[in-house]
């Protein structure tokens, strides 16, 4: 009888118990995966990818063609713990999929909408109520007496809301923040979607309306060649001077630099950011010297069950892309 030829798995980083367990049930794999919480260095990638017929990566992992040629022509799958794809070189796993029997890309949609809407509402109250402010005040000693207008924010009552993306996740967003008694909702993105808007009630307007009308506006868009940079100087100066600013979406959907200028001349209120460009953001960036400007380290999915879910979903799509069958979310390419 001859020997079953085990199927090479490289995984990048340490995940959450539920994917290991299923990439360790799999007796047609052998499975090496980089034993850190830390991001891989780009060599060590390179060498455990070598010969590899699926890899299961990160967000911050960035698949590019270096990384596919190391991989070789033994590669069929691509198993992403994200919803987001911008770190895969796409065009390039395009062209592997015309030369030869191709390359299925698995990613996690669905299953981190809640999640992800969950901390999309509470970095807007954290940030529209000035509460990091708050909490420091009673930490330093400023919190002396009552007073009328200290630390006074802004509410959601009769607001206007713009989201800017409105998908499973933006959709998410409004369901939350409609009990909170938003007036309001517009939404902008590459066409209008009435039977989704319904829902909310929610008018479809251009990306320069939204940011004019808006009492807060929630970037949920994904990162696409036609939103990288689409909330820069324009769209800031747009803004109502007392309008709050979120972004759960990609760090390069917003231009920094002109984000910093509106917040600290006053043009906007505030804002509440769970993604930067860089990702971390240096310690020094002038962003993190802001009152106004609150930044988390992208945990829009860190919730136990949710990261557990992602590793079993990554894990399943791999495991199905390498054995021929559907996988349960796979990218149509």
């Amino acid at each position: 009888m001859r020997p079953v030829r085990l199927m090479k798995v490289f995984v990048t980083r340490r995940i959450p118990a539920e994917g290991r367990v299923a990439l360790a049930r799999a007796a047609d794999c052998e499975v090496e995966q980089w034993d850190s919480d830390e991001p891989i260095p780009a060599k060590e990638l390179e060498r455990g990818v070598a010969g590899a017929h699926g890899l299961l990566c990160l967000l911050s992992d960035h698949v590019d063609k270096r990384i596919l040629d190391a991989a070789g022509a033994n590669l069929k799958v691509i198993s992403t713990m994200s919803v987001g794809i911008d770190h895969l070189a796409l065009d390039e796993i395009k062209k592997r999929c015309l030369i030869r029997s191709g390359i299925r890309v698995g990613y996690t949609p669905d299953v981190l909408t809640d999640t992800t809407a969950e901390l999309a509402v509470s970095l807007l109250l954290t940030t529209c109520r000035r509460l990091p402010e708050a909490i420091e005040e009673v930490k330093n000693g400023g919190w002396t007496s009552w007073k009328p207008l200290w630390l006074c924010g802004y509410g959601l009552t009769q607001s206007t809301v713009g989201i800017i993306g409105l998908g499973r996740i933006g959709q998410a967003i409004a369901r939350r923040l409609k009990p909170f008694g938003v007036q309001r909702f517009l939404y902008t993105g590459r066409q209008p979607r009435p039977e989704e808007a319904a829902e909310f009630q929610a008018e479809f307007v251009s990306t320069p309306e939204l940011a004019a009308q808006s009492d807060f506006i929630v970037v949920a868009c994904s990162l696409t060649p036609a939103t990288e940079g689409l909330c820069n100087k324009d769209f800031f100066q747009k803004m109502k001077e007392t309008a709050v600013f979120i972004n759960i979406s990609r760090g390069d959907v917003v231009n920094q630099d002109d984000l910093y200028q509106a917040l600290a001349s006053g043009k906007i209120a505030a804002a509440g950011l769970d993604v930067t460009s860089p990702e971390p953001l240096p310690t020094n960036h002038p962003l993190l010297t802001l009152k106004n400007c609150v930044i988390l380290p992208h945990i829009g999915s860190a919730t136990h069950r949710t990261r557990n879910t992602m590793s079993l979903l990554a894990a399943n799509n791999l495991l199905a892309g390498l054995r021929g069958e559907p996988m349960p979310s796979e990218l149509k390419l």
